[in-house]
């Protein structure tokens, strides 16, 4: 097995950017998820209800990034004592908060009022410890450092949704960080860890899936073949813990380095049993 594609987001929820090789830090790979979107009051945004966000395309640029939406940008800028305490799900972040300009650029441009904001280095978030068995450093993920997916699982899902008379959809809308070329569909559910570039992650939770990966990743439309229904055949969680359709892997890596793709994966420990999945019918 090897690593097929690495991805960062810079922008959570915005546009995925294609790496050939990332540095892996405790808290995720470097620049990905680091910048966010929030109401006035604080409360993240996505494109669970801003689908116009798959527009917005978002660069690294020296510690911050440039942002661009239908052939405009702007070049945020951020004050460190220019704060805000901001929620990501049930989590509390003291991030720094971007110029105004840039905010009322955004709010033109998506059409409601936001602000963006920053994971900097004065930032920290904690999350995971029932899952991992330890508090673990994240970005603006939705709660852990890092995705993993593979090809052999895509493959199967989308072979389901043909057989429904939909269209097969890409990799994109799982808006994965690592996918991993293997055949085998689902074999992640019995892998504990993996090793690539002599960095170790704990595959800790699968990950529930959303109305997010039914939208277009370029346009925010929801067009195309509906991964929810497919995924409803046969990867409905049958375990309270974690419900819904699942999809992928959130994993820690042990450890910080670089991956590059082409990474050897190494399959280090292995669960006794898959998920419980519902049996339709």
């Amino acid at each position: 097995m090897t690593v097929a594609a690495l991805n960062i987001h810079p922008l959570k929820s915005g546009r995925a950017i294609p790496m050939s090789e990332v540095s892996v830090r405790l808290d995720g790979f470097a620049d990905d998820r680091r910048f966010m979107l929030t109401d006035p009051a604080g409360r993240f945004i996505t494109q669970r209800e801003l689908q116009a966000l798959a527009q917005v395309e978002a660069h690294p640029v020296d510690g911050t990034i440039r942002l661009a939406m239908n052939g405009r940008s702007v070049a945020p800028t951020f004050d460190p004592s220019r704060r805000a305490a901001v929620t990501v799900w049930d989590s509390s972040v003291d991030a720094a908060v971007a110029d105004e300009n840039t905010n009322g650029v955004l709010s033109e441009w998506l059409g409601r009022d936001v602000q963006l904001v920053h994971m900097d280095q004065q930032a920290s978030r904690l999350e995971g410890e029932a899952w991992a068995g330890r508090p673990v450093p994240v970005g603006f993920t939705d709660g852990f450092p890092v995705l993993i997916t593979t090809t052999g699982s895509l493959a199967d899902l989308n072979r389901t949704l043909v057989a429904k008379g939909q269209e097969p959809v890409g990799m994109d809308r799982f808006r994965t960080n690592i996918l991993i070329a293997h055949d085998g569909a689902w074999d992640e559910d019995l892998w504990e860890a993996v090793e690539i570039g002599g960095i170790v992650f704990d595959l800790v939770k699968p990950c529930s899936r959303c109305i997010m990966t039914t939208q277009d990743q370029t346009t925010g439309e929801r067009i195309g073949g509906n991964p929810i229904q497919g995924l409803a055949e046969k990867r409905m969680s049958a375990d309270r813990r974690v419900a819904g359709v699942l999809f992928g892997w959130n994993a820690v890596p042990r450890t910080e380095g670089r991956l590059r793709l082409g990474d050897t994966v190494t399959v280090i420990g292995q669960r006794p049993e898959r998920w419980p999945m519902k049996v339709r019918g």
